[in-house]
C-alpha cells in the first residue's frame, strides 16, 4: 500500500501536474483554451461588419450640439462608460469594441445621412443613438433596409416595432397611462391641459394622453392642447392660456432647451409647484442642469429611472460615472436606459455566439440585466423592456425624490388597444 503524501509533498505534486499541462498547450495551437475565449472571425462574422480578431466597431449616433445637446450628452456619456467597463472585462467574444462617433446635430435628415455613413461606409455591427422619435424615424428606413442594429435609449410613445430596433425606454402604456393613472388617483386631476414640442413624440403622446383621459381611462376631460417649435423660449401666451383654463394637472413633453426657459417662465409667472400640479414625461436628472431646482420644485416627473435610486447596482453606477465625468455630473432616465444599450447588446452577441445582426436579434428576446442602474429589466420578444414605473418630485437642489413605483415590471406593450 503506498504511503500518504504529506501536504507539502500534494501541493509539489499539483504543480508538476500544472506545468505538465501547460507544456502540452503548444500542441493544441496555443492552447485551444485561447481559441475557446476568442472564436475565429470567420465564425463570428458572415456579413461583413467591422469585426477583425481583436476589434469590433460600433457607432453612436446623438446629438452634441444643437437644441438636443441638452438632452443626448448623457447619453454619449453612458454608452461610452458601458463600452469602457466592457472593453476592460476583455471585450466581447474577445474583441475590444471601437467606437465611431457622429453627430446629429439636432437635424433629423442628418441623422439619416449619419446612420448610412455607419452602416455602408464603416459597417459598424451596432449603432446606440437618437433621442428625439423624430430622429429614430428618419433613420428607421435606413437600419431595415441595410439591416442594421439599433439600441435606442429613450422614453417614447410606443406604436412603432422593428426586428432592427433595440428600445431601452420606456412606452406609452409604462410612462404616459400609469404617470396620467398615478395623477388623477393621488392627485385628484380631472382637468388637463397639454402642452408639447411640435414633433412626432409630443403630438403622439399627448394624442395618447387624450384618449386615456377623456374615454379610455375616463379620468376627466382636457381644457387645452398646445405645440410649441423645437428651440422655442417664448411660452408667455402659452402661460395666459394655461391661467385661463385653470387645469388640475398641466402635462408637459416640451423637450430640449425649450425646457429652460418654460420653467423659468412657468415660475416668473407665478405657477409653481406648491400651486399648480404639473407632471412631465421629459425633464429627467440632465434637463435640470439647465432648468435648475429652483425653477422646477415642486412639480413631477415620469420616469423609470432617477439618480437617486437607492440599490446596490445604482450605487455602484452612479459612482462610476461621477469617476469618468466628474463629481458634479448627473444622470437622468434616458442616460441609465443608454447605460444598458451596449450591455444588452454584449449578452445577445455572446448568447448568439457571433455579431451577425441576424443571429443577435434572434438571440436577445428573453435576455435579463440583473445589473441593471434601475434595478433589474429584462427584453421582451417586441424588443422593449419590461421595467417599472416611477414619479418622482423634484427638489429645490436639482434632484428628484421618488414618490411612487409600480409594484412590478409593467410589460411593454406598444400597440395597446383602444389607442391606435
Amino acid at each position: 500500500m503506498p504511503r500518504s503524501l504529506d501536504p507539502a509533498e500534494q501541493l509539489d505534486l499539483r504543480r508538476r501536474r500544472l506545468l505538465q499541462g501547460a507544456a502540452a498547450l503548444p500542441a493544441m495551437g496555443l492552447g485551444g483554451l485561447a481559441l475557446a475565449q476568442t472564436p475565429p472571425t470567420a465564425q463570428v462574422n458572415t456579413t461583413k461588419l467591422a469585426v477583425t480578431d481583436t476589434e469590433v466597431t460600433v457607432g453612436q449616433l446623438h446629438s452634441s450640439s444643437g437644441t438636443m445637446a441638452i438632452s443626448e450628452t448623457g447619453s454619449i456619456q453612458a454608452e461610452q462608460l458601458a463600452i469602457d467597463q466592457i472593453n476592460a472585462m476583455g471585450g466581447i467574444l474577445g474583441r475590444k469594441i471601437k467606437v465611431i462617433k457622429e453627430d446629429g446635430a439636432s437635424d433629423w435628415p442628418t441623422f439619416a445621412e449619419k446612420s448610412k455613413k455607419l452602416l455602408v461606409n464603416d459597417k459598424v455591427a451596432a449603432v446606440f443613438g437618437c433621442w428625439t422619435s423624430a430622429s429614430r424615424k428618419a433613420v428607421l428606413p435606413v437600419f431595415e433596409k441595410e439591416n442594421g442594429l439599433l439600441y435606442y435609449p429613450t422614453f417614447y410613445e410606443g406604436l412603432e416595432q422593428s426586428k432592427n430596433v433595440i428600445y431601452t425606454g420606456q412606452e406609452a402604456t409604462q410612462q404616459i397611462i400609469w404617470g396620467l393613472d398615478w395623477g388623477a388617483k393621488e392627485k385628484k386631476a380631472k382637468t388637463f391641459f397639454l402642452v408639447g414640442s411640435d414633433y412626432i413624440w409630443p403630438r403622439t403622446s399627448m394624442k395618447i394622453a387624450r384618449k386615456h383621459i377623456e374615454t379610455v381611462g375616463k379620468l376627466g376631460s382636457v381644457k387645452g392642447e398646445e405645440y410649441y417649435p423645437l428651440g422655442h423660449t417664448n411660452f408667455n401666451s402659452l402661460i395666459n392660456k394655461i391661467k385661463i383654463a385653470k387645469p388640475d394637472c398641466i402635462f408637459a413633453a416640451v423637450v430640449g432647451g425649450s425646457n429652460v426657459a418654460f420653467y423659468k417662465q412657468l415660475k416668473a409667472a407665478g405657477i409653481t409647484g406648491d400651486k399648480q400640479f404639473l407632471l412631465t414625461l421629459s425633464v429627467t436628472e440632465d434637463e435640470m442642469t439647465g432648468v435648475g431646482g429652483e425653477n422646477f420644485a415642486g412639480f413631477y416627473s415620469s420616469m423609470k429611472y432617477f439618480q437617486t435610486l437607492d440599490n446596490p447596482n445604482n450605487k455602484k453606477f452612479v459612482e462610476a460615472f461621477k469617476a469618468k465625468y466628474g463629481k458634479d455630473a448627473v444622470i437622468g432616465d434616458v442616460t441609465q436606459a443608454g447605460y444598458l444599450g451596449p450591455w444588452l447588446w454584449k449578452a445577445a452577441v455572446e448568447r448568439a455566439g457571433s455579431f451577425d445582426v441576424d443571429k443577435v436579434v434572434a438571440a436577445s428576446p428573453g435576455i435579463e440585466l440583473k445589473t441593471a442602474p434601475e434595478g433589474y429589466v429584462k427584453l421582451d420578444a417586441n424588443h422593449h423592456l419590461w421595467s417599472k414605473s416611477r414619479i418622482a418630485q423634484g427638489q429645490p437642489d436639482g434632484t428628484f425624490k421618488v414618490v411612487a413605483e409600480s409594484p412590478e415590471l409593467i410589460k411593454p406593450d406598444p400597440f395597446p388597444k383602444g389607442y391606435q
